[in-house]
Formats: structure tokens, sequence, C-alpha cells
């Protein structure tokens, strides 16, 4: 576990953020603070949907922080006699308060997120990893392969990568492709190359710090696909979105502008000038912006093939253009 450097540490916790300690803690004092917890969130709970998801996180926490598998807690056992925890018991508390009492992500409480097969670090520099975005990679995969340009590597493009875990994922579904990744937060680009570090692809993830297309002057006419989640919220929903959205992401990945579809009109308008023939551009958008974005496509003139995908709730929250 790594946990956020950008959440204040427990004022009575000598744990550093990269500690691998084995802290013992009693079996039955830790069993007893569990169900507490979960007999107390009911207080925090206005639907049985928030209690379910909140208990989830819970045990989710304790997942991250301690040698317990999922069986153990659902069956409420141990063995041996102590529960070993990477951070002192009081700390393990006292954040579990703040995702109650501040709303924090429960993810940004352990700098962590599961995404695919990846385990990753995040920050409140980069948007959470959603499970929905996996479907990109899922999507990528579907698309027709285009007929590569003679002599050149296979080249991917994700645009506005974050923690990079849309480049991880490509990377490992394309094991003979280049990814280019594009970010214009150099905070975000550090935690993305953590991650490449991680699962050893720096010879075939590349990071850009630049703006949208910016940094892949030079390489127009040669991606077989471009990929991006990008923002894509109106300025005036923001601070409708839950406080664990609002006031825990960063603005910057969630803003897509008046309408949200500000950067969504600069992708569709500039990809086609980076897509090779037959080259794929995906994108995710917002529930409600399907339409829009299908006529967006169509008007450029460069797209052919143009689908729309739900996600993992049957929204329609993809969209798939291949360049004539």
């Amino acid at each position: 576990m790594v946990l956020n450097p950008l959440i204040p540490r427990h004022p009575k916790s000598n744990l550093s953020p990269n500690s691998l300690a084995a802290i013992p803690v009693a079996t039955h004092s830790f069993w007893q603070w569990r169900s507490q917890a979960i007999a107390d969130l009911s207080q925090h709970c206005q639907t049985r949907s928030y209690f379910a998801e909140l208990r989830k996180e819970l045990d989710w926490l304790l997942l991250e922080v301690s040698n317990l598998s999922a069986l153990d807690l659902r069956l409420e056992r141990v063995t041996p006699e102590s529960v070993h925890l990477q951070l002192p018991f009081e700390e393990l508390k006292w954040l579990w308060q703040r995702r109650l009492q501040q709303r924090v992500p429960v993810q940004h409480l352990t700098g962590t997120v599961h995404w695919r097969q990846f385990h990753l670090q995040i920050s409140q520099a980069v948007l959470i990893p959603r499970p929905e975005t996996e479907l990109l990679i899922d999507l990528a995969l579907a698309t027709e392969p285009p007929l590569s340009l003679s002599g050149t590597t296979d080249l991917w493009a994700d645009l506005g990568t974050g923690s990079g875990v849309i480049a991880l994922g490509l990377a490992t579904a394309f094991p003979e492709a280049a990814i280019h990744a594009i970010d214009c937060s150099a905070t975000a680009l550090a935690i993305a190359e953590v991650n490449r570090l991680t699962y050893h692809l720096q010879d075939r993830i590349h990071f850009h710090l630049g703006h949208w297309f910016e940094p892949l002057r030079g390489l127009e006419g040669q991606f077989r696909g471009i990929v991006s989640n990008p923002p894509y919220i109106p300025t005036d929903i923001l601070p409708s979105l839950e406080p664990e959205v609002f006031e825990h992401e960063p603005h910057l990945a969630l803003d897509g502008g008046t309408d949200g579809l500000d950067t969504i009109r600069e992708i569709i308008a500039i990809s086609p000038i980076y897509l090779h023939s037959g080259g794929v551009l995906l994108l995710e958008m917002m529930r409600g912006q399907d339409h829009q974005v299908t006529t967006l496509l169509q008007s450029q003139g460069h797209y052919s093939q143009i689908q729309i995908h739900p996600d993992l709730a049957g929204i329609n929250r993809f969209a798939i253009a291949y360049r004539i």
C-alpha cells in the first residue's frame, strides 16, 4: 500500500507513506471495531444502496491495509490470533472517519485503486479510474484492425492519461504497439510514471506533457487508434456532483465546458489528422451526450462506421468511429 501523500498524516502516526510494516492488532478489538463501524453507518446513510456502498468500501479499505482476505471478512475469521495492519490501528479508525465525515473517496485514503488486472497508485491529482472505463479497452480489442502503414510501429494515443490506466490497458491489450499518452498535468504524469514502472512498461508507453495533440506533432497520419476519457461534465453541473467527486477529484479532468463537449469537439475535429486510414477513435462521454457526439462525428466528414456502445449500467457511454 502507498498512502496518499496529499492527505495529512494522523498526528499520532509515525508510519511513513511507503511503509510495509505489519502491525498486529488483537482479533477481538479489530472485529469489535468493524462491527461497530458497520452499525454506525446508519447515521450516514439515507438509503439502503448507500449503506451497501459504504459497507463495501469499508471492507475494501480493510483488504487494502491488512493481511485479511475477502473470505476472512465474510466469515469474520482470522488465523492466528491477531490481524496485521500496514498502519497503526488508530490511524485506520481516523481514515475511516475521514471517509464518513469529509466524504473523502476511499481510494484517496489508501492512494490505490484496482482497475482491470492492475493495482495502481493514484492521488488527488488524477481522476479515480471507474469500472465502466475498463470497457474502452475491450472495445479497442474488438475494433477492426486497419492495414498498418508499411515499416511502422502500431501506434495508439491516450489523450488525458491521468493515472495512466488507459495507456496501461492498451499496452497489455496490444503487446506489439507503442502507446503515446498525453496529459497537461505534470503531477498526474508523475503518478502515471509510477504505474508505468510498476508494470515494467517504460519501453512501450511514452508520456508527453502538453495540451491534447500538441506533443504528437510529427506523427500525423500514423496512429491505429486514439482513445480518450476526456472531461465531459457541463460546468454548471459540477457543484451538483457527489462531494466525493466535486470536492476531491480534479476539476481539470471533469469540466467539459458549458455543454460538456468542449474537449470532445476538439478531439473529434483533430483526430483524423493523426489517424491513418482505417484507424479508430474511441471516446467516453456522459449520459445523454450520444446524439450530439454522433452528430459531431458525422459532421466532421472523415469518419465512417460510427457506433455508440453502453456501459455496465446500460447507459450509452462510448463512441467509436473509423477514419475514412
